[in-house]
């Protein structure tokens, strides 16, 4: 019979490590918490749309709405007055063509999103996603020539989103195409342009999901052919999610991002352990919408499911979470008083 733990030659007959005291109180459990989620981790992803009239449900994300730019400003104070300090905006072409030329435009919904949340609440951090999908008539996030993407024609233009958003106020740009040599393309531009300062959040491991159809639907980008296996990344492939990551680096990337959260932990763990960048973690649309079908069949009890998931994110290594959760989350702190 294996001894008992901590039991040894003249032991007494209980055990010396008795791991469940500290786990006896609310008090001494959250002493001794290792991993916290605190709002200032989080990120809210924010949706733009054109034209007016009050902001607009989404169906399939309970409590998630798009914002016309007149609405954002008073959104943006709310969302600062909760205790968030970050926000991810994602904007949709007023005019879609095979380019995307709306996604550069000065006077686009993102540039004018931008000023707006800087007008109404200055010390929100500004992330913009840099993209062409919303864009294009196509759904692609690239350039399509002859029934492909052009990686090298889409990364140029790409360059010229990310400078629209910076001229506009961004703090950090966000390239979710996963484009090879995106990072390295934006980087180039913004800087000379004098935007050295912006930062590169890079979606460096960005995986093609089954989780991300609320939001496809929400941004009117699903692909009106084919799919985007052969630019995002093959979820069944760990070591070439690292090489992505470490390319980012190299390119310039500031920040890096692993996409869906909850199918990439592991990723996370790995990433945290082989690189000294800030990690940031989506917790996308997909696995928003189902922790809320959930709650809402009575399986889980949602803020004890959402507080669990994303613990698990962040002990994995995010520094980061982008979550459409955040603003629940940021409100039951402030009335806890945390």
């Amino acid at each position: 019979m294996p001894p008992r733990r901590g039991a040894g030659p003249g032991a007494a007959s209980s055990p010396r490590a008795r791991l469940r005291r500290l786990r006896r109180t609310a008090g001494l459990r959250e002493l001794v918490a290792e991993t916290t989620v605190e709002p200032r981790r989080l990120v809210y992803p924010l949706f733009v749309r054109p034209g007016a009239g009050g902001p607009e449900a989404v169906p399939s994300m309970p409590g998630v709405y798009r914002y016309s730019v007149a609405d954002l400003g008073a959104a943006a104070e709310e969302i600062a007055s909760e205790g968030l300090r970050a926000v991810l905006l994602f904007g949709v072409g007023r005019r879609k063509d095979a380019e995307g030329r709306d996604a550069w435009a000065a006077d686009g919904l993102v540039p004018s999103a931008v000023r707006a949340i800087r007008r109404a609440a200055p010390e929100l951090v500004v992330i913009t996603d840099v993209c062409l999908c919303a864009y294009t008539t196509h759904g692609h996030c690239g350039i399509v020539r002859n029934g492909e993407v052009d990686n090298d024609a889409s990364v140029e233009r790409l360059g010229r989103v990310a400078l629209a958003h910076a001229r506009a106020g961004a703090d950090i740009v966000a390239p979710s195409a996963m484009m090879d040599g995106q990072v390295a393309t934006i980087r180039a531009s913004l800087d000379a342009a004098g935007f050295d300062r912006v930062a590169i959040l890079s979606y460096s491991s960005k995986h093609a999901s089954a989780f991300y159809g609320p939001f496809r639907e929400l941004e009117q980008s699903t692909p009106s052919f084919g799919d985007r296996r052969s630019y995002q990344m093959d979820y069944r492939n760990a070591r070439e999610a690292l090489r992505e990551m470490e390319a980012d680096v190299l390119e310039g990337a500031d920040l890096l991002m692993v996409k869906p959260a909850l199918t990439s932990l592991d990723l996370l763990a790995r990433a945290r352990a082989r690189f000294s960048l800030p990690l940031a973690a989506y917790q996308v649309s997909g696995e928003y919408a189902t922790l809320k079908a959930a709650a809402r069949a009575g399986v889980v009890e949602e803020a004890a499911a959402v507080d669990e998931t994303l613990t698990a994110i962040r002990r994995a290594g995010a520094d980061l979470v982008v979550t459409y959760f955040a603003r629940d989350v940021a409100r039951r702190a402030k009335e806890a008083g945390r």
